[in-house]
């Protein structure tokens, strides 16, 4: 991938929710969508002489199938390798040419494509931008290439990475049917499988403009940002609507659970809890306190296990919001010799006082305030603006649900927040992953992998 967004501190910052009847929409935010069904929403700021461009693609892993996984994030590489009138690697040298710079990132549910520029570059990257939509190359020494720095990067950020391999393979036994067991990089014999008609079928399923959103945010017009969409973005032909993901994970029977022996000086323990999707009104609930637990040093699970007990060396809280319902993640890094059961323990020890007693009013107000700090910080940018509007114009139909995020922070109860740890955390619904160096004896095989 060219690179992810770092998922974490401001995790709290995708939620979604139902808006309130009197949320208020700036009023100079303008959307359109083109007669081929792609979606542009255009949100002007002149502080600065800058605009930020994402395009949002419904592609993400959930969207495959075995035999084919990894794809989307294939096509995070291969959109900046070349079309039929720019040769591979010409899209970065025009953009940096004009002062520009772009990234994309791949996930569960999603591709994004992000640009950021001048404003007087802004014709250029509607060009750019229309161009790979409907002239991508499939270069077959091109998609050699790619496949071969796609196998690096799963090298680097699973096989030979201890987290992101323990988190593989707890997400893949965590759900039984659902395709959110489909890690977004793919399995090693798919990536090497993929053959030129699969990526074609892909491209041109997923890829079409009735799958895509375009958010331009920053200094410029909104109707002449409309004029170029029509101009280079419109010729495009709208394809029919990509299948729907009809799987739904079946109701988990009991805990599952996976150990894992490689080598490591530092053993890992990580907790996956079954979580509602994003547009479920509890996600705001979960997120205050997915805060709560571990959102620095003043955090629940931070004092708990680093500071009082020393039983972790960090901990960390993430919500996965998606189209389907996802998991709420626990990381634990323990010191060297630690004991991931004695750490467990005293995890189920705290989630069962807190499912009792509850939170504190300083502990939610800590948590208001985090997630309310991060909010308008974000939108004080026109890259957060044009993230988060596209997120929530993506994930939920309508970006203006977006702007009831301070009111529906307020709403939270610290009763609201018990409740939702007493139904979430619950044993058998989570999946225990742990990662312990291998005992004495065991085969090489076990030794396999890098230090983490």
């Amino acid at each position: 991938m060219r690179t992810r967004f770092l998922r974490g501190a401001l995790a709290a910052l995708s939620l979604f929710f139902h808006p309130a009847a009197d949320a208020a929409t700036p009023a100079d935010i303008r959307a359109e969508t083109l007669d081929n069904g792609l979606r542009i929403i255009v949100w002007p700021d002149h502080d600065i002489p800058n605009v930020a461009l994402y395009n949002f693609v419904r592609a993400g892993s959930r969207n495959e199938a075995p035999g084919i996984t990894g794809l989307a994030h294939f096509f995070e590489h291969m959109m900046f390798n070349g079309t039929s009138r720019r040769p591979p690697g010409e899209f970065d040298r025009e953009m940096e040419a004009h002062g520009g710079s772009n990234n994309a990132t791949t996930s569960d549910d999603l591709t994004t494509y992000m640009d950021w520029f001048p404003a007087p570059a802004l014709e250029l990257v509607f060009d750019l931008e229309g161009d790979r939509l409907a002239h991508l190359a499939f270069d077959p020494k091109v998609v050699e290439s790619e496949r071969g720095v796609v196998y690096s990067e799963r090298r680097l950020r699973v096989d030979d990475n201890n987290p992101g391999f323990l988190a593989e393979e707890v997400q893949s036994t965590a759900f039984a049917a659902h395709p959110y067991h489909i890690p977004t990089i793919g399995w090693p014999s798919d990536i090497e499988g993929w053959t030129l008609a699969d990526l074609q079928i892909f491209f041109k399923t997923y890829y079409a403009p009735n799958n895509c959103t375009f958010v331009v945010a920053g200094d410029v017009d909104p109707e002449r940002v409309f004029a170029l969409a029509r101009k280079y973005l419109a010729p495009i032909p709208r394809n029919a609507p990509p299948p729907a993901v009809r799987t739904v994970e079946p109701p988990q029977p009991g805990e599952k659970r996976v150990t894992v022996e490689r080598r490591a000086q530092t053993p890992l323990l990580q907790l996956a809890y079954k979580a509602p999707r994003a547009d479920d009104p509890q996600s705001v609930t979960l997120s205050l306190l997915a805060t709560i637990l571990a959102e620095g040093d003043a955090s629940r699970l931070h004092r708990l296990l680093v500071e009082k007990k020393k039983l972790a060396v960090s901990v960390d809280v993430y919500l996965q919001e998606g189209f389907d319902p996802g998991l709420f993640w626990v990381f634990v890094t323990l010191p060297e010799g630690g004991d991931p059961a004695v750490v467990e323990a005293a995890i189920d020890a705290e989630f069962a006082r807190l499912s009792k007693e509850g939170v504190t009013e300083a502990e939610l107000a800590r948590a208001r305030n985090l997630t309310n700090v991060a909010y308008y910080q974000q939108l004080g940018t026109i890259n957060g603006k044009a993230q988060l509007l596209g997120e929530f114009e993506v994930m939920h139909g309508d970006y203006r649900k977006l702007f009831d995020l301070p009111a529906a922070i307020a709403r939270v109860t610290r009763e609201d927040i018990r409740t939702a740890a007493k139904e979430l955390l619950v044993a058998r619904h989570r999946t225990v992953g742990v990662l312990v160096p291998p005992s004495p004896g065991a085969s090489p095989a076990a030794h396999a992998g890098g230090e983490g």
